[in-house]
């Protein structure tokens, strides 16, 4: 029978069938997909073929998984040179980010557009708590807003705490498959929970001790939205790196520099030092933003830096 994982455990996955059942699966032997090393091979959002292992438990066995459209993959936190997936055939993610409580890391979310760009898969950026911004933190939203939404991105602002907001996102979710991401403590669960009230996931988002963000949801799943639509909710993101990437990896993938990039004499051009770099002067001019060529100045520093031997171990 046929199915669509809605929960992964690491070693056991929740299917609904196409008869709406709900089966406690698992997978049994190596399933190799697109070549890539992976903490797990099973994402929330694939479809996936499966035959009843217990008929009295109601047990299934996943036996295969058919082709994804897309899937958002990121370094494993604990794993370094293995990729954990994120979710899988998903039409759009709602990335949650805040300027307080706790402070917008500078280049998160280019990062995290890192993990979606591959597939061109659409992000709504999403600044949660705005209640409690203060002027300056609205400047620099207002500024962050233009970057992006200059380079085709939506960009919203809400606050969970004053409902502002939450029908413009009620709107976008409507009939998509949405994965839900941010940083650990930006309050992804309680946006969730204001937007449907009975999904009730668990928030404790900002440690008092250390005014950082802890991690309140422990596994990806998806939930059926009423008013028609599924949002996948995934673990809380602490760090984002990148030791399976190369530096043209990272050219490619800001988009605005990977459009003015053909006009750069040299094919190879990485935009830092070369000569007749159309990126550089893109830059000079104000065509392309300053904050993102230099959180992309950093990102291929970083990948950079990590030599040989650590971005392949199977030399």
């Amino acid at each position: 029978m046929k199915g669509i994982v809605i929960k992964s455990t690491g070693s056991w996955y929740k299917v609904k069938t196409e008869d709406g059942r709900i089966i406690q699966s698992r997978m049994v032997g190596k399933i190799k997909l697109d070549d890539l090393k992976l903490t797990n091979p099973i994402a929330v959002g694939d479809e996936v073929t499966l035959e009843i292992e217990d008929s009295e438990e109601i047990r299934g066995i996943i036996k295969a998984i058919s082709p994804r459209k897309n899937y958002v993959v990121r370094q494993s936190p604990r794993k370094k040179h293995q990729l954990h997936f994120l979710a899988s055939n998903v039409d759009q993610v709602l990335l949650i980010v805040t300027m307080r409580n706790p402070n917008l890391k500078i280049g998160f979310i280019d990062r995290f557009l890192m993990m979606t760009e591959p597939y061109s898969i659409p992000v709504i950026i999403v600044f949660n708590k705005f209640d409690i911004y203060t002027h300056s933190d609205r400047h620099n939203f207002d500024i962050l807003k233009e970057i992006y939404t200059d380079i085709g991105y939506e960009v919203m602002a809400v606050s969970s705490v004053k409902k502002m907001g939450l029908e413009a996102i009620r709107t976008v979710l409507h009939n998509k498959i949405t994965l839900v991401a941010g940083q650990s403590g930006v309050g992804k669960s309680t946006l969730i929970n204001a937007i449907q009230p009975r999904l009730g996931l668990r928030t404790d988002e900002i440690s008092d001790f250390t005014g950082k963000g802890q991690h309140t949801t422990t596994f990806a799943e998806m939930f059926e939205l009423t008013n028609g639509g599924q949002i996948i909710d995934t673990p809380g993101i602490k760090t984002l790196s990148f030791t399976h990437l190369e530096v043209m990896d990272v050219a490619h993938n800001f988009k605005e520099i990977f459009e003015v990039s053909s006009e750069c004499k040299f094919n190879n051009c990485t935009h830092r030092n070369e000569p007749h770099c159309a990126v550089k002067a893109a830059v000079e001019e104000g065509s392309i933003s300053i904050f993102r060529y230099q959180n992309y100045q950093a990102l291929v520093a970083e990948v950079e830096d990590q030599n040989y031997w650590e971005r392949h171990t199977d030399v």
